[in-house]
């Protein structure tokens, strides 16, 4: 493989974060890690974040022993925009860049919008925490790491019914979004099928008043409110539930696990809690390590959002990296060909869990995290680990 002299990171320093890129590829040969994951949009913060954690992976391990040869890693970046408009233009560009295979992406519609390019390119794609079944069914090269969708409304839903004894829930998301409906009707398959009533609303694209849905809810006596929508979309709910002091506990997806969400609810009387993939004390080896990564680089603490509070995609993006290293190194090589046939056969046993693939090239997990903000410090507070009854 050529020699190279990494100026990627060059061009995208106005993103902020990428300024705590991968580790220099000046000596030896290198193979690139394409990152799909969006740094401007509704779902910047969590595609920040999410590259947080491979950056850091980097940072500490920038090489990788494929073949007998040692090889620097680069991570060569793409923003898909949070759009399924702009993510197929995305994932052409890092097709171009001659990447060996692709990390990402946050956000399911932008993982499945970009999903095909990658396909007919034959380079695989490991998603981090695109949680939709859609994005890897009928697509031979897209693999994930993430629990999907279908578990993740049957933990909630369960979880509901137990901590709270719900019997009715009002459920609301973005008319449109596949993230969103997709686990508004996993929700409610699960929580009618076991005698509960299920109220759903749509609210329009771009919205930003949601006054009329939260008095719906109260309105209408819902046990818990459901809205597994973007982190833009998350706090204004949560700003406008506190203003209008609604104690309907909230129930929020992965998505909602983010600290700007976090902070819309401090110092309020709001009740939320969360389904994620790691919480602060699943590895005090990685929690250390990425906080004194966060607190020793400015980029990566504006990227962090401005502390070191740690987020569930941080970790797995942290995983995903070296899921990929270990996948490299069953190839022998950076042939994208010989990267995606080794795939299935990767397991790693990661900070966020042990990861294996399944015939679909899902990840099979049993468990997620439930987690709750803490109104008063501004922190996640753990709730419990939840099983649910779908893969």
């Amino acid at each position: 493989m050529k020699k190279m002299i990494s100026v990627m990171l060059a061009g995208m320093m106005a993103l902020g974060l990428m300024a705590c890129g991968s580790a220099g590829s000046a000596g030896g040969d290198t193979i690139k890690i394409g990152v799909f994951e969006p740094s401007t949009g509704d779902s910047a913060s969590g595609g920040k974040k999410e590259i947080l954690g491979m950056q850091y992976a980097n940072s500490e391990t920038p090489t990788v022993e494929a073949g007998g040869k040692t090889y620097n890693v680069e991570l060569v970046y793409a923003d898909n925009g949070s759009s399924a408009d702009k993510a197929p233009s995305a994932a052409s560009e890092l097709v171009g860049k001659n990447v060996a295979l692709v990390l990402g992406s946050y956000g399911s519609g932008v993982s499945m919008a970009g999903g095909p390019k990658f396909d007919e390119a034959g380079l695989a794609a490991i998603g981090v925490t695109c949680t939709n079944p859609n994005v890897t069914a009928g697509n031979d090269y897209y693999f994930r790491i993430c629990f999907l969708d279908n578990f993740q409304a049957d933990v909630l839903a369960n979880f509901a019914m137990e901590k709270f004894g719900a019997k009715k829930a009002y459920c609301l998301g973005e008319n449109g979004n596949e993230y969103d409906q997709g686990l508004v009707a996993f929700f409610t398959q699960v929580f009618e099928a076991a005698g509960g009533e299920v109220i759903s609303d749509s609210f329009p694209t771009n919205n930003s008043d949601f006054t009329s849905y939260l008095n719906k809810a109260k309105s209408e006596n819902a046990d818990v409110i459901f809205t597994p929508v973007s982190i833009a979309y998350a706090k204004q709910i949560m700003e406008q539930a506190a203003s209008l002091n609604i104690d309907i506990p909230f129930l929020g997806s992965d998505t909602l696990d983010d600290n700007m969400v976090l902070e819309a609810t401090k110092d309020t009387n709001l009740r939320l809690y969360v389904s994620t993939f790691y919480q602060e004390g699943g590895s005090d080896t990685f929690d250390k390590g990425i906080k004194d990564y966060i607190n020793k680089n400015s980029d990566a603490l504006t990227a962090n959002g401005g502390n070191d509070t740690i987020s569930a995609v941080t970790a797995m993006g942290y995983d995903a990296y070296y899921v990929a290293l270990e996948a490299i190194k069953a190839a022998g090589s950076g042939d994208k060909g010989a990267i995606k046939g080794a795939i299935p056969g990767v397991t790693w046993n990661g900070v966020s869990g042990s990861i294996a693939f399944d015939s679909q090239g899902d990840a099979v997990r049993d468990t997620a995290y439930i987690k709750t903000a803490d109104t008063a410090t501004g922190t996640w507070a753990f709730e419990k680990v939840q099983t649910g009854s779908s893969k």
